[in-house]
């Protein structure tokens, strides 16, 4: 069974810091691409950041650079390091695993809500 169970979302100030973790299990986690995205209430889910089995990433381009993703094969665990945080970062933050033609697979996502 494949689970991605994201962790780390809360309350942060303008400003501030945090980063989200998303633990898998079940799936060969070294040939996955891994991403993040994020929705907010009345929008479409955004990709943000992706990161290929090779450490490659890619950024959107709202992102600039205040956000990095990373991964750690040997945890099966993706990483999003969030920096300077502005209240439109305000969303549900969720992980994906991305392998074709394997399959797509999304965790359940994370609240972060960024107010003073």
């Amino acid at each position: 069974q494949v689970r991605l169970v994201e962790s780390g979302g809360g309350l942060v100030r303008p400003g501030g810091s945090l980063r989200l973790s998303c633990a898998t299990s079940g799936v060969d986690f070294s040939s996955y691409t891994m991403g993040w995205a994020r929705q907010a209430p009345g929008n479409l889910r955004d990709v943000i950041a992706t990161i290929t089995p090779a450490g490659t990433t890619n950024y959107a381009g709202f992102v600039t650079d205040r956000f990095t993703i990373s991964r750690d094969n040997a945890k099966t665990t993706v990483y999003l390091q969030m920096n300077r945080v502005e209240p439109e970062d305000t969303a549900v933050y969720y992980c994906y695993a991305n392998r074709v033609p394997t399959g797509h697979f999304w965790g359940q996502g994370t609240q972060v809500t960024v107010s003073s």
